[in-house]
C-alpha cells in the first residue's frame, strides 16, 4: 500500500477558499478534515450497508446509508435514516475493512463506493474520511450521494476526494421544493455551482411525483438549470413509488403520499424526453 502524502494542517470544518489556499490545492495532495486535526478514530452513524449495480453511480457499488437527515421529504423511502440515532456508531476504520474486503471485486466491477444516507454532509468529517481512504489506499471510485442543503459543510479537500456527485434536485419552483422537503431550494443550486467550479462530476436526480413535481414547466426548470452547467454527465428521472410506505408505517407514521400513484411508463418518458431535449443525457 502507497504510504500518504504529508498532511497539512487543516481545520475539522474547512469549507471552500480562495485560489491559492489548501483548499484549492490539486487532488492528489488533497486531504481529509479527520485527518488533519489528529491521528485519532473517527466514528460516525452508520445505519446500514448494501451492494448495487448501477443506480448508485457507475458499476457495482458498495453503498453505506450514513443517518441523519435535515430535510423531511414527502416521498422518502429511507425515513427510518433520519436521525442520528437511528444509526450504529461505527468508526471509519471499521467501514472501510468492510469496504476493502470488497475492493478487488469492485475494481473488477467498474464500480467502487457510494456514501448515501439520509444525507452524508450532516457528518462531513466521517464521510470526508471514509472516502479520503476509499480512493488514496483502496484505489476505488467514490461516489457521494446527497441534497446538496449541507453543501456548505463539504470542505473542498472531501470533494476532492469525490469522483462523482449523485444531486437530489427535488423541485425548480422554490414552493414545491419547500412542500416536498420542508427545506429551501438555494443551497442546492448553490453547492451545484461550487461543484462545477471544482470540476466535480454530476449526475442530477430527479424524482417525478404525480400531481407534486410533473409539471412540465417544473421539469424543463431543472433541465434548463442541469444544462447550464458543464459537469452534468447525466440526469436520472426517479419515478416515484411507495415502496418505503411500510417503514413509514413501522415508525407509526402516516406515509404523506400513501394515496399518490406512481407515473405511467409514458409520463416518466415525457419528462426524460425535457431533459434531452436540453442536450442531456437521460436515464
Amino acid at each position: 500500500m502507497t504510504p500518504r502524502p504529508p498532511v497539512p494542517a487543516l481545520s475539522p470544518e474547512a469549507g471552500p477558499g480562495p485560489a491559492g489556499t489548501l483548499t484549492d490545492l490539486p487532488c492528489p495532495v488533497a486531504v481529509t478534515p479527520a485527518a488533519a486535526v489528529a491521528r485519532r478514530p473517527v466514528t460516525g452513524s452508520v445505519h446500514s450497508t448494501d451492494m448495487s449495480i448501477g443506480v448508485d453511480g457507475p458499476g457495482s457499488r458498495f453503498v453505506a446509508f450514513l443517518a441523519g437527515c435535515p430535510l423531511s421529504c414527502l416521498y422518502c423511502h429511507n425515513p427510518d435514516t433520519r436521525y442520528l440515532r437511528n444509526g450504529t456508531r461505527m468508526s471509519a476504520d471499521d467501514l472501510v475493512a468492510d469496504i476493502a474486503r470488497c475492493a478487488t471485486f469492485l475494481r473488477a466491477a467498474g464500480g467502487g463506493v457510494t456514501l448515501s444516507g439520509g444525507e452524508p454532509l450532516l457528518q462531513p468529517v466521517f464521510a470526508g474520511e471514509v472516502l479520503h481512504r476509499c480512493r488514496r489506499e483502496l484505489g476505488l471510485h467514490t461516489a457521494l450521494d446527497t441534497s446538496g442543503f449541507l453543501g456548505h459543510r463539504a470542505s473542498d479537500a472531501l470533494l476532492a476526494d469525490t469522483d462523482l456527485v449523485l444531486l437530489d434536485i427535488k423541485s425548480w419552483d422554490p414552493e414545491t421544493y419547500t412542500r416536498v422537503t420542508g427545506r429551501d431550494l438555494r443551497p442546492t443550486l448553490e453547492f451545484a455551482r461550487r461543484l462545477e467550479r471544482l470540476g466535480r462530476e454530476l449526475w442530477v436526480r430527479f424524482v417525478l411525483v404525480p400531481g407534486l413535481t410533473d409539471d412540465p414547466d417544473n421539469i424543463d426548470g431543472v433541465a434548463r438549470f442541469a444544462a447550464s452547467l458543464s459537469n452534468v454527465s447525466r440526469v436520472d428521472v426517479l419515478p416515484f413509488h411507495r415502496l418505503g410506505a411500510a417503514k413509514w408505517e413501522a415508525m407509526g407514521i402516516p406515509f404523506p403520499l400513501a394515496d399518490t400513484p406512481s407515473p405511467t411508463a409514458e409520463q416518466v418518458t415525457a419528462a426524460r424526453e425535457i431533459f434531452i431535449a436540453r442536450g442531456l443525457t437521460a436515464i
